[in-house]
């Protein structure tokens, strides 16, 4: 097995560093001066919160995920040593299967309901990046792939633990538009700002983990233009990490317990999140009672316009 650095634990004190220096701007240069969203007490501590207890239950998941990477590796015939040339490798290919994930958790509304606790907050700062699910065992299909293909279980924990360190300071607005290379090229804060936005031409847009490429060359990338408004198109307005963690879980339930038949059911689970049977679509607007865009519109997910989400029960950009 490859000996790597954990690297979660060794950046927790860069973590702190920068999350201190965001607070200390805000108290120089107020929010209100700038317009941005700033910090809240109570919305850090709630953020902070889900980001100690996503720690617990990853641990929990590591368990049976681990099995099953470890079966699929033992059964390939494939491996790819980690060595100087390969593990560049290994980051790019982990970071194509994320922006898949990420893409699949926005568009499909049960692993939606895992990644709305990220952007549920109506704040955009260092803690925001802290707020993470508590049910992610919905990620690790993505990456099998990988797996097969003779990678080692243990370099995609690396890959993808590098990968989320990368994202952390992707939420600031403090940082600017950087030069243009840079832009072009990597998620940077401006990048992410419109990902975490609730308005209707960011929703779905920017999946981009390290690399903004991938959101470029599969149709889902929008530059920032006016100013984001972060959080739900119907916020959840509260601070208990277990309602953050699960309320959309408790939606699709009441959804199900709802639905005339095996369709509207299987629709409520798969569809998008701001999909809705024909019999709860406004006359004269077929097009969306299948979950489909009207005309000319097509979302960079293909299952639902971007405005759509804001049918569903506490949905988010």
């Amino acid at each position: 097995m490859p000996h790597l650095p954990d690297v979660v634990l060794w950046s927790i004190p860069a973590f702190v560093l920068l999350t201190v220096l965001e607070l200390v701007s805000y108290r120089l240069h107020p929010a209100e001066e700038s317009g941005a969203a700033g910090y809240a007490a109570k919305d850090a501590a709630t953020s902070i919160g889900m980001g100690l207890g996503s720690l617990a239950f990853d641990a929990l998941w590591k368990i049976p995920i681990v099995a099953v990477y470890a079966a699929i590796y033992e059964l390939t015939p494939l491996r790819v040593p980690v060595l100087w040339w390969t593990l560049p490798l290994m980051l790019l290919a982990q970071d194509f299967f994320y922006y898949w994930s990420h893409r699949g958790h926005h568009v499909v509304r049960i692993l939606w309901a895992c990644h709305v606790v990220h952007h549920s907050s109506r704040k955009f700062n260092f803690t925001t990046a802290l707020r993470q699910p508590w049910t992610s065992l919905t990620v690790w299909p993505f990456y099998v792939p990988m797996i097969a293909l003779g990678v080692h279980p243990a370099a995609v924990a690396f890959c993808s633990s590098a990968n989320l360190v990368y994202q952390f300071w992707v939420h600031t607005e403090r940082v600017g538009r950087l030069p243009r290379p840079f832009e072009y090229v990597l998620n940077t804060p401006s990048h992410h700002r419109v990902h975490h936005a609730s308005q209707g031409g960011y929703l779905d847009r920017n999946f981009g983990g390290i690399l903004i490429v991938w959101d470029r060359l599969f149709g889902s990338f929008v530059p920032e233009g006016e100013r984001p408004v972060y959080g739900l198109t119907k916020n959840i307005d509260t601070y208990n990490p277990l309602r953050v963690a699960t309320h959309e879980y408790a939606a699709i339930a009441r959804d199900l317990r709802a639905a005339r038949g095996w369709r509207e059911r299987a629709g409520r689970v798969f569809r998008g999140p701001g999909w809705q049977p024909a019999r709860l679509t406004p006359a004269g607007d077929e097009s969306r009672t299948k979950g489909e865009p009207p005309a000319g519109d097509v979302p960079p997910g293909g299952a639902q316009a971007p405005g759509s989400r804001a049918a569903a029960p506490e949905r988010v950009a």
